[in-house]
């Protein structure tokens, strides 16, 4: 039994959910998103609430049941309020630009890094050291937030590099001299 497939999709005003053949398609006041769902499972749509079913309890119906309730709902608070995810730069030198819709990142590298935002991403550069991530997909912007991080994973010894807000770099003790 999926606890969380069993749950319920209340929709907030203004989303409106179509279902064609498990094409789903959310629109709201940020957007639209269309995903196709496995064709096991059934979608009930029922005034502002949403109802995901499988036909029995086999091990690969049980497997997505709970995934594609959770991509329906991502997709409802997506298009209703947007996804955004923050990172910091630590580090001498560290810096980040916005040139367009491009990021440039200054990180230590003898050259700069530039990312173009994908469709559906912007970034905002509130200081020099921190980048936000936003759109209405959640795939994309942890995709790209986690790019972003890869090009400058912080380090141990110094904890320089690029993080999220929030996360904690373990700390180790370097070498001792003798």
């Amino acid at each position: 039994m999926s606890r969380i497939g069993n749950k319920v999709i209340t929709l907030p005003a203004g989303v409106e959910i179509t279902n064609n053949d498990n094409v789903v398609t959310v629109k709201g006041p940020k957007g639209e998103l269309t995903r196709e769902f496995n064709k096991n499972i059934e979608i009930k749509v029922e005034g502002n609430e949403v109802t995901l079913h499988r036909p029995n309890d086999s091990k690969e119906n049980k497997t997505i049941h709970g995934t594609s309730r959770a991509n329906l709902n991502n997709m409802v608070v997506g298009v209703s309020e947007g996804f955004k995810k923050e990172l910091e730069m630590h580090g001498v030198g560290y810096r980040a630009q916005l040139q367009g819709t491009k990021l440039v990142l200054s990180v230590g590298k003898s050259h700069q890094d530039e990312v173009e935002a994908p469709e559906g991403i912007t970034f905002e550069v509130p200081s020099a050291t921190s980048i936000v991530v936003s759109g209405i997909n959640k795939e994309v912007v942890g995709q790209t937030a986690a790019y972003i991080r890869s090009l400058r994973s912080p380090e141990p010894y110094k904890g320089k590099g690029i993080r999220y807000v929030g996360e904690y770099v373990r700390r180790k003790e370097g070498k001792t001299g003798k």
